[in-house]
This record gives structure tokens, sequence and C-alpha cells, in this order.
């Protein structure tokens, strides 16, 4: 999603430098004139101002994030505008995988939402597509590879109830793959401001929090193979709950949503 600042929102720990660096979708990394006044124009006119009003962001513990290199982003998963408000507080472009679907509508609206996407670095990914789904691990670690910022809900989906629900591996596959620096991270009170099931958007407080990077090398001195993967894994959910303060559930997210959806149907 786009870097788009902080747009005059409350920030705790130091200012980190807002400079990307970052291709848009599947660029090779390389940033045109063009695309750097696309963002700005996102993060100035089109996403900036309008979150400063609605959300009356805070950011804490931005000094945790790296200004430049390979990062990965984890963070719990309350609304479909976590992908917009997680760019916000780093202040640099964070990619994000997304529905093939954004980059396929026709029309002007289409191509606001083509647009959108592609400015702000989302990566389609084409879920009805089960070899394109098993790809998108690789579409991730190409964009650390070029030095840039991922962005990941080890979750796999938002969750349902409003719970911290168990990590998938993935999160920690990437990291130990390309060496990027792993960053918990926790989002609080989106869900307030854009609900799940809903279009509209309601004025409310969110608060981003990052916490310090999961030592990922200390643990490969512990653990290894399949032990290692779940062990990255649960420290960085353990870090994203102690910066959330969420209830935590060791059921996988997508579970416990056809539970739900199953128990709706009786």
């Amino acid at each position: 999603m786009p870097d788009v600042g902080t747009s005059g929102g409350a920030v705790t720990g130091r200012e980190s430098g807002g400079g990307s660096g970052a291709s848009t979708a599947g660029g090779s990394g390389a940033v045109t004139p063009m695309e750097m006044l696309s963002r700005a124009v996102m993060r100035h006119v089109l996403i900036g101002p309008p979150l400063k009003l609605l959300t009356r962001l805070r950011v804490e513990g931005r000094e945790n994030v790296p200004r430049e290199g390979a990062l990965i982003v984890a963070s719990n998963h309350l609304s479909f505008i976590d992908s917009i408000v997680i760019p916000l507080a780093c202040a640099r472009q964070v990619h994000f995988l997304g529905k093939a679907e954004y980059f396929q509508g026709r029309g002007l609206r289409g191509a606001a939402v083509r647009w959108f996407h592609s400015t702000g670095g989302t990566i389609p990914v084409d879920r009805a597509d089960p070899r394109a789904a098993a790809g998108s691990l690789g579409l991730a670690e190409d964009v650390l590879r070029r030095g840039e910022a991922f962005g990941v809900y080890p979750e796999g989906t938002r969750s349902p109830d409003g719970r911290l629900h168990r990590g998938r591996t993935g999160v920690a596959r990437m990291a130990l793959s390309t060496g990027a620096t792993l960053l918990p991270c926790a989002v609080i009170g989106t869900d307030k401001v854009q609900p799940p099931g809903s279009n509209g958007f309601r004025p409310g407080k969110v608060t981003v929090r990052f916490g310090q990077p999961i030592d990922v090398a200390g643990l490969g001195e512990r653990y290894q193979k399949a032990a290692l993967l779940r062990a990255v894994t649960d420290a960085t959910m353990d870090a994203i709950a102690e910066l959330s303060g969420q209830e935590r559930s060791d059921q996988y997210a997508s579970d416990v949503k056809a539970a739900m959806a199953a128990g709706s149907q009786d």
C-alpha cells in the first residue's frame, strides 16, 4: 500500500525516513518520476489528510522501523484498512498481496482501483488458482530480495472474533530464506473504523505499534527445520499479542471462520 506518511498523526518515538525506492506491483525496483508523483498525490492528497481526520492515527515504536533494507512487517489483522494504515505508520512503502480482481476492473472505476493498488504496491495474486496462491511466497521473497518492505498477516485472514489466532509459518519461511528484518506490529481500532463486512468508514482512534525485531538468528541456534519455523512464528505472535493486548487463540483463524459459518447455517 502507499507510502503516505503520518500527515500530522501523533507519533511516539523517532521519526523515520520516508524514502522508499520500492517498485510498484510487478516492477523491477526502479521508480519512475511518474510513479513518484503518483505516490506523492496519494500521500498528501488522497490518503494522508482523510485518514488524519478519520482515525487520529497514533504511531508508537517507529524507532524500531528500519529506514531502508529488506523488512517484513508482521501484524494482526482486524480490517481491510490495516493495509493502508500500516504503510502510513511505517513512512515507507510496504507491499501487500492483493486479489487479482483489483487489477481487472473496467471503466473509470476499474481504472481508479487499478491505479490505487498499483501505486500502493499491491502485488496481484489469483486466489482462485492454486498454483498462483502457492507461488505467493515467492512473490514476497522477490520483494524482500530487492531490499523492500513486505507486509504479512500471519493469521492468514482477518480475525473473525477480535482474538489473535495461531500464526501460520509462512512468515518464518520468508524471514529465514531472505534474512529480512522481522518486525512485529499491532493495529488497534481499525475494526471500529471499518468493521468487517462493512464498506463504510466511521471516525475513530487508530493506534499502530511496532515492537523490537524478532531474534531469528538466536532462535536458529536453538531449533532446526520445522521446529525452527514454528518457534519463529510463535515468537512473532507472542510479540504481536503483547503489542495489541488481544486475547489469544490456539486455533487458526480460518478454522474459526469455518466453524462460525457452519454454526450460522444450523
